[in-house]
């Protein structure tokens, strides 16, 4: 579905991604980790067309999506969320997820987008009530709501970035429950960056390690989790912990 080749981004003389390649399959959930500053958002920002690469091509479906809009990417079926959800706060929930689906689709109507957003908001579990303000909703619901947004573009590659953050430990495994549903039930591929390893790792099926813009290690959870080079550069002493999340 995706492959991606030789993907450099800089910032002046910074070279924040550097020659990464990976390809990702359809129905696929790909874990990307690293340390904080290791290039994922990065990553994701030239995967939908926030920053153009310096160099390198992104093919998704037998398109090339370099140089191209955020809201062309979109439209093309990829959709994205983003770590510090930022609703727009006069409008009620089911607004905010019908503004993401007339984004997402060329030539969409009203009723047409609000059914999307009715769709997604049932599949994350929040109130399709046209009259309920995004006040009523806290951290779990504002991770949910990006998640909503995303989904009502009709996405065929769905880019998660940090869904788990700020949640308990139930919410967050309820958010991996849902990312798992989200791929059984809609057949959405997704490329999932995450922090919380004991949770990706028992999720995912393939795990790609970034570390200073270059790609270090790619596997299985299994395998990726007893890396040296992983667990000196990211896992550190939480590392068995992980290695067993990551075995099934």
């Amino acid at each position: 579905m995706l492959t991606v080749k030789n993907l450099t981004k800089k910032f002046g003389g910074f070279t924040a991604v550097s020659a990464v390649n990976f390809s990702v399959e359809k129905g696929e959930i790909l874990g990307l980790i690293g340390p904080n500053g290791s290039g994922k958002s990065t990553i994701f920002n030239m995967l939908s067309g926030v920053h153009f690469p310096n160099n390198g091509s992104i093919n998704f479906q037998n398109q090339e999506l370099s140089g191209l809009q955020p809201q062309s990417i979109c439209e093309l079926g990829i959709g994205r969320t983003f770590q510090i959800p930022r609703p727009f706060k006069r409008l009620t929930i089911l607004e905010n997820v019908a503004l993401a689906g007339y984004f997402g689709n060329q030539n969409v109507s009203k009723s047409q987008a609000w059914s999307y957003a009715e769709e997604a908001l049932h599949l994350v579990g929040l109130p399709s009530d046209p009259n309920i303000e995004i006040a009523t909703l806290g951290a779990a619901g504002l991770k949910k709501l990006e998640l909503a947004k995303a989904l009502a573009t009709k996405p065929n590659l769905l880019l998660a970035d940090e869904s788990l953050g700020g949640l308990d430990h139930s919410e967050m495994d309820q958010a991996a429950e849902m990312l798992k549903n989200i791929r059984k039930e809609l057949g959405i591929t997704i490329i999932w960056v995450e922090h919380i390893m004991g949770v990706l790792m028992k999720v995912v099926d393939r795990v790609m390690v970034l570390d200073h813009g270059e790609k270090i290690a790619e596997g299985s959870p299994e395998k990726v989790s007893k890396d040296k080079k992983v667990i000196e550069v990211y896992l550190g002493s939480d590392a068995k912990e992980i290695a067993k999340a990551a075995k099934r």
